[in-house]
């Protein structure tokens, strides 16, 4: 009996040893992976350093904690105080994430500088089969300040969600092609340039034709290959409301033989106009949400279709080809 627990106990030692080897050698890789963002480009692929690199969770997490983030993405770059990252060992493919705020934007073409403040923020991937099964980011209590002069609250949030969700039953594996639906969630809202109090606003989309790979949507063919399966992003519906106005809209886009943006948007509303009026002067603020009805309803379609957008049957801008 006493050999047998010798034995049992030099087992469970060998596999703890073992063990520990392998997460010493895994944390090692995924710090590799991380200091490789910052030999990035920060065009094609967004740039990536941080002040301080530690990889922990020892036995059964990798939590990868970057602080004093910087993040270079074209004319932006962008300052986190601290960002981390966790996988947890018995579930490979789920990642969670969150940050210390407040995030610094700095437009280095416009000279423009915004922060983003908020109490909490964190993110969620889980991916299936290199398929994304659930990807989302919650804040709460946000406050965007302009901090070019000085520090001035452009607007506030109490809770600002966005998911996406795999539709399974639009999977296509021969083609390997995916479909994702989209919502977006954001409550007690406030925004001083346009008077807007305790607004509220949700929107639904659903995307076709994407590749079911995730590690291919950074290729600079992407788009060409959604446009070969015959994308459509559909707009199911946006409905925003507050005190004194109401905005609905839906619609479908698609991206035609000339790599333009096909497709129409239906606008309704009511209190809108009334509050865009010193940002979208006439005749913009008609030719974008319409006339009103007897109600008092504004309504509009907005056509996209042969590189240009249609009021109607009215041009009123021009959009190159995508790509």
């Amino acid at each position: 009996m006493k050999k047998r627990i010798i034995i049992l106990g030099g087992v469970v030692f060998a596999v703890i040893i073992a063990w520990s080897l392998a997460w010493f050698v895994l944390s090692g890789i995924v710090r590799q992976q991380i200091e490789l963002q910052a030999q990035a480009d920060g065009i094609t692929s967004p740039q990536i350093t941080c002040g301080t690199l530690t990889v922990g969770g020892y036995p059964f997490r990798f939590d990868a904690d970057c602080t004093n983030a910087h993040i270079v993405t074209g004319d932006a770059e962008i300052d986190v105080p601290a960002i981390r990252a966790s996988i947890r060992v018995y579930a490979p493919t789920h990642m969670l994430a969150s940050a210390l705020g407040p995030l610094q934007v700095t437009d280095t073409f416009t000279g423009s500088r915004n922060a983003v403040a908020w109490s909490t923020l964190e993110a969620s991937v889980r991916l299936q089969d290199w398929r994304i099964a659930r990807a989302s980011i919650s804040g709460k209590q946000l406050v965007w300040s302009d901090t070019l002069l000085g520090e001035t609250t452009l607007a506030t949030a109490d809770v600002v969600e966005a998911h996406l969700f795999d539709i399974p039953e639009q999977h296509d594996g021969e083609r390997h092609l995916a479909a994702l639906a989209g919502y977006l969630l954001a409550n007690g809202a406030t925004y001083p340039g346009m008077t807007l109090t305790d607004a509220n606003a949700e929107v639904q989309l659903e995307l076709t034709g994407l590749p079911d790979d995730v590690r291919v949507w950074g290729a600079p063919d992407l788009l060409a290959t959604m446009q070969a399966a015959g994308s459509t992003l559909d707009i199911v519906a946006v409905h925003a409301t507050d005190a004194a106005s109401t905005l609905d809209a839906n619609g479908t886009l698609t991206l035609d033989a000339s790599n333009q943006i096909d497709g129409q948007i239906t606008i309704a509303s009511t209190g809108v106009a009334e509050r865009v009026g010193p940002l979208l002067e006439e005749p913009w603020r008609t030719l974008v949400l319409g006339s009103p009805g007897a109600d008092g309803t504004y309504s509009n379609q907005l056509n996209f279709r042969s590189g240009g957008i249609f009021s109607g049957l009215v041009p009123i801008a021009a959009i190159g080809p995508l790509f």
